[in-house]
């Protein structure tokens, strides 16, 4: 066969650790080959090198069959190979043209330019208009804008990385189409995702990573999501299990909720109405940018409510800031979690102190308890297999998937009577995910009421024993998950209401 790409022996290390240790694969013209690791497995570094961000210790690759080493993502683009990343790179104020301008080495005329995207557009199944604000675009729109930009490009090399996160099915399915199109072009992609049912129905081939290394290869439609995930943890996965108990008396009540939007490209909520029970899950469905943000900032304290909108055990808590909901028992964990639940550059014991002052007592008579901020950093790492050298370490060091793990656990841990927690598993392993829905479903196990907002329709049919849907800030009835289809859930977050109504006449 012959190879577009071949690594050999890619070797990168960082103090402390071997992020990549003689790495080698190859990828074929038009094969969709998958990149599969846990949290920290190195797959970001490996494409850093691919893409020209960082330089590689030792090692060598070649494109095309000369040899290639991108100085810069300049240099790697001008070789063929463009890479879509995990967060988008685009400025809300500008137009969709404008944002592609910006990624072009040289862009041609505006008129041009918009000609161009709309003929790439419509040829990939990927509609775009030009002139659009992207502060204007759903998630998935801006997901094309960023593939758009790529294409432009004619790449002999695409690199995804979690490309669906933030899609609904039906969008999965039109940009699988888009893939499928480019690799019958000849186009090579080079695929990371944690979602493994994607993986064997999309890649042809896989290569996975564990501590730095290549363990295995394998063809995905021939493995089961269960035998690749197993391979990339090197242990049998566990399978997350729910307590079963009835649900007990309300602890959390909406009513009537509206709150304008935070930013000018925020979603305004409207009329959002939920009751949550002591020892239940509610999921929460939605494409990004539905409000998902504002809805939890509104149940944290981050932004107050109206009177009377938002209940606590019956009591009035909308006037209540996010310190004095958490003395009363209401956690909370945001999407973001580098900027928003973790502070960058503060060590994870710092970071502990932030949202667990107030119920593991880490201060008293206006000092922190460093000792006990300490001890309770180091409960969150070992309880959570946060890997991470110790509590002294940055937040930033740590994996996106690992400071998941810490956030999601620093919340769990204080033992709170209610928690809310927006994309819980976003960009997080296989195994590691299984351990957070377990830990989640653990505490509705002991009486805890939770509230599960996630763009991950299966992890909500997992772990959530109601189902709503929130669209353009309007929140859908809610419905027993069991017995829901994904198919009528896809509905549900694209027209939350139109959909409840026709249940309801059914």
């Amino acid at each position: 066969m012959t190879h577009l790409l071949s690594v050999e022996g890619l070797t990168k290390a960082y103090p402390g650790v071997v992020a990549n240790d003689g790495v080698s694969f190859s990828i074929a013209p038009g094969e969709v080959h998958a990149l599969l690791g846990e949290n920290g497995a190195g797959k970001s570094t490996l494409v850093k090198m691919i893409y020209g961000l960082v330089k590689p210790d030792s090692g060598a690759m070649t494109l095309n069959g000369g040899a290639y080493a991108p100085a810069e993502p300049r240099a790697a683009r001008a070789a063929g190979v463009a890479m879509v990343f995990q967060h988008f790179s685009l400025f809300d104020a500008l137009s969709v043209a404008e944002n592609i301008a910006l990624g072009m080495e040289n862009p041609p005329r505006p008129s041009d330019l918009s000609a161009r995207i709309r003929e790439v557009s419509h040829t990939y199944g990927l509609p775009l208009d030009p002139d659009r604000l992207v502060g204007e675009l759903s998630a998935g729109e801006r997901q094309r804008v960023e593939i758009i930009r790529c294409l432009l490009q004619d790449p002999k090399l695409l690199i995804m990385d979690e490309p669906t996160s933030v899609l609904t099915p039906q969008e999965v399915a039109i940009l699988f189409e888009t893939l499928r199109k480019l690799s019958a072009e000849g186009t090579a992609i080079l695929y990371i995702s944690h979602k493994l049912e994607e993986i064997r129905t999309l890649c042809d081939a896989a290569t996975i990573l564990r501590g730095g290394k290549v363990v295995a290869t394998c063809i995905p439609r021939e493995t089961t999501a269960r035998e690749m995930a197993e391979l990339m943890v090197g242990a049998t996965l566990m399978t997350p299990k729910a307590a079963g108990a009835a649900p007990g008396e309300v602890l959390l009540s909406v009513e009537g909720l509206t709150l304008g939007a935070a930013s000018m490209f925020g979603t305004r909520l409207q009329n959002v109405s939920l009751d949550l029970r002591a020892g239940e899950i509610l999921g929460i469905g939605g494409v990004a940018g539905n409000g998902q943000d504002e809805l939890l900032a509104a149940l944290s304290g981050e932004r107050r409510a109206p009177p009377g909108a938002v209940l606590f055990r019956g009591r009035p808590v909308g006037a209540l800031g996010p310190t004095e909901r958490r003395r009363l028992g209401i956690c909370s964990a945001p999407e973001e979690r580098l900027g928003h639940a973790a502070a960058p550059d503060m060590s994870l014991t710092e970071n502990a102190v932030l949202t667990g002052t107030v119920r593991k007592r880490l201060a008293g008579r206006g000092f922190v308890d460093w000792t006990a901020a300490r001890r309770f950093a180091e409960e969150v790492i070992a309880a959570f297999d946060v890997r991470t050298p110790g509590p002294a370490n940055a937040a930033r060091s740590l994996s996106g998937g690992n400071l998941q793990k810490f956030v999601i656990g620093r919340e769990v841990l204080q033992a709170p009577d209610v928690l809310v927690v927006n994309q819980p598993t976003w960009g997080v392993d296989a195994a590691a995910a299984a351990a957070i829905r377990q830990a989640l479903m653990d505490l509705a196990g002991k009486g805890a009421g939770v509230i599960v907002i996630s763009q991950d329709l299966d992890e909500l049919m997992e772990v959530a024993d109601r189902f709503c849907a929130l669209n353009g800030g309007r929140l859908s009835a809610s419905r027993p998950t069991a017995g829901l289809t994904i198919e009528e859930i896809g509905l549900m977050l694209g027209g939350a209401h139109d959909m409840e109504v026709a249940h309801a006449e059914a």
